[in-house]
């Protein structure tokens, strides 16, 4: 694999699911692959989960980690060919991505939307610069309109907790008080159409995900009907796509709740982290033996780790 930015990097994603397993079991397996190699990860947003388990997986294959946060420690970049930099911007992406490509041996990056401008947050000018003038490869730790490591988490976290050959899952929209990327939905929503899983899509009218995300999924408006019989639950705001980036309902009655639970099969519930609680869900279902955000975050590490792995060893052949 020479690169990850989006799920579609990974050539067989059944087979790399069960790799991702087979190594949480032995992390230090592969701990000489990245010996003496070096990977930079390049923060524009803030991180939690994303960049210690994105370190401790570099780690657990040998290599060293540079971190950096462009947003109070780097020079503001540059993405427009032909720009007169007589504004803010000091440095242009041409020598920043070049530069970095002498430092490091792969460069992993996070930079989220405006959600002011649509078609300029889905062209992901930020990680398509990265990718066109780095020497080295690019991994995604989520960019405009994608978040590929949290969905293969996510993924790995349902083939480990499902009980039956094809799980029922459902993707709920939730209440929150800003305006959300798409990043966590579309890469999940991608996700679930290339497993074996029975997925639905349940959110308000109005707040539609991009045509060419959602593809063949099943989408309903009502929440109640949409959980019956779920196996497993993830809940995520999402902004309107077609009203770009606002915010048209706050609606506490799509707030996961044990009652919304009752009506899924035992379900599990799901969610990326951080997590809005009693807005997006209950303290009653967080706390319970359902919620699996703990064992999911977890994931991040493999997830990252198989990513990783494959990448380095594209580079050894």
């Amino acid at each position: 694999m020479k690169q990850f930015l989006d799920i579609e990097d990974l050539p067989d994603i059944g087979k790399t699911i069960q790799e991702a397993i087979a190594l949480k079991k032995d992390p230090f397996a592969y701990e000489t692959l990245g010996k003496h190699k070096t990977i930079g990860l390049l923060f524009f947003n803030s991180s939690l989960r994303t960049r210690l388990s994105t370190q401790k997986a570099a780690q657990n294959l040998g290599m060293q980690t540079m971190v950096m946060n462009f947003s109070n420690e780097g020079w503001t970049l540059e993405f427009e060919d032909g720009s007169v930099m007589d504004g803010g911007s000091a440095e242009h992406i041409k020598e920043a991505a070049a530069v970095l490509s002498q430092y490091v041996d792969i460069i992993a990056l996070r930079a989220f939307p405006t959600l002011q401008d649509r078609e300029k947050d889905y062209q992901e000018t930020v990680l398509k610069s990265f990718q066109k003038y780095a020497s080295v490869p690019v991994v995604n730790m989520e960019s405009a309109t994608a978040h590929p490591l949290q969905a293969l988490a996510d993924a790995i976290t349902i083939a480990e907790l499902q009980t039956k050959e094809k799980p029922k899952v459902v993707l709920s929209w939730a209440p929150h008080p800003k305006a959300l990327p798409h990043s966590v939905p579309n890469s999940f929503a991608k996700m679930m159409q290339k497993i074996d899983v029975d997925f639905i899509i349940t959110h308000p009218e109005g707040y539609e995900l991009a045509p060419e995300i959602v593809g063949n999924a099943k989408i309903m408006h009502d929440q109640d009907e949409a959980l019956k019989d779920a196996d497993f639950v993830y809940v995520k705001n999402w902004s309107s796509y077609n009203d770009y980036g606002k915010i048209l309902s706050t609606d506490k009655s799509w707030t996961i709740t044990n009652e919304k639970m009752a009506l899924t099969n035992q379900g599990k519930f799901m969610h990326c982290l951080p997590v809005r609680r009693n807005m997006i869900v209950a303290d009653e279902v967080l706390d319970s033996e359902q919620s699996v955000v703990i064992a999911q975050a977890n994931n991040r590490t493999y997830a990252a780790q198989i990513v990783l792995k494959k990448i380095l060893e594209n580079k050894e052949s």
